[in-house]
């Protein structure tokens, strides 16, 4: 294997691959003090770099006490007791509680491993795209939340691959990356079915679905669910179009949209749990107590987050379906 190792098809800089294969031959101890280091020439004609970009690089490691300079001889490994700072990229799609329950549990598991940044993309390919572009070359690993960001792989190939982990979403585009992901399809499919006989008593199942934000995995499974079990069904992506009735039974993937449904069932005087039925999606301390509790579709957002922690600290390349599953309350 190569001391020194340069590719082209990566965002990252020149001279911090020169950096990062130093260190790592280092730490796999094929570098070892005293060593000598390929010459900044030989290194900028192998590579087709000027030798500006190789010295930067040296210089990097020397002020760091790695490497040192001998006048007239050349580079050296100086020492091998260096620690490098574990950085890591997080970037989510939005903040709220579950995804803080996420990223808590993720920073308790990865303790003073590393330090983390995080950033938000909000749905945005314009602020997912800048994001990455900005941030390439500065982390040791990338922990992404691609969401149904449609061409997010694209934007995510520039990263170095062995240095990417996805999160919560993934996809066929995406399939080369480790993940810890949901399985949006048998996650709702399977949801449904343990709560198969209370749903039994409404005439309609309803999943609003504003598609801009959600995993069109969510609804191939209730579609698949509604015609296994011969349900009615109705799929809408804003409820204010939609007429609410006595018999229905939603399922609500977005809080926004719960809170609606239930001041149009006060509206209506329509009893939540008898008159209507309602499934909302990730459970979080407060539907536990209103309109009687509310039934949730949920996944486990701490193991999420401790999973992954524990997949970059041990380098670790899998890809693991969360689980997820149904709590059921008095609002179904």
């Amino acid at each position: 294997m190569k001391l020194i190792n340069v590719v082209e098809n990566t965002s990252v800089p020149k001279y911090k691959q020169i950096i990062y294969s130093v260190e790592t031959a280092i730490a796999e101890k094929r570098l070892r003090r005293k060593d000598k280091l390929p010459s900044i020439n030989k290194i900028a004609l192998e590579f087709g770099l000027s030798r500006d970009t190789v010295l930067q690089a040296y210089n990097d490691l020397k002020k760091r006490g790695i490497i040192s300079a001998m006048p007239g001889k050349g580079y050296y490994i100086k020492s091998e007791e260096f620690t490098t700072e574990q950085r890591i990229f997080l970037l989510f799609d939005e903040l709220n509680s579950f995804k803080e329950d996420l990223y808590n549990s993720f920073k308790e598991t990865m303790g003073t491993f590393a330090s983390i940044d995080i950033f938000f993309h909000y749905f945005n390919m314009d602020v997912f795209k800048k994001l990455i572009d900005e941030n390439s070359g500065d982390y040791n690993n990338y922990i992404i939340m691609p969401t149904i960001l449609k061409d997010a792989h694209i934007h995510i190939k520039k990263l170095p691959k062995n240095n990417v982990y996805i999160l919560d979403q993934t996809n066929e585009n995406l399939e080369e990356y480790p993940s810890v992901h949901q399985n949006f399809v048998s996650d709702i499919y399977n949801a449904l079915e343990t709560g198969l006989d209370p749903l039994k008593k409404y005439h309609k199942l309803v999943l609003i679905f504003p598609d801009f934000k959600q995993p069109i995995g969510m609804q191939n499974g209730f579609i698949k669910f509604c015609k296994d079990h011969d349900f009615n069904y109705n799929i809408i992506s804003d409820i204010k179009t939609y007429d609410l009735k006595k018999g229905d039974a939603f399922v609500i993937p977005d809080d926004r949209d719960l809170v609606k449904v239930i001041e149009l069932a006060n509206e209506k005087q329509l009893e939540i749990g008898k008159d209507l039925g309602i499934i909302s999606y990730n459970d979080t301390p407060l539907k536990k107590v209103v309109a009687n509790g509310i039934t949730t579709i949920s996944t486990d957002f701490t193991a999420m987050g401790s999973i992954m922690a524990e997949m970059v600290v041990g380098q670790h390349k899998n890809k693991i379906e969360n689980k997820s599953s149904l709590i059921l309350r008095g609002s179904l």
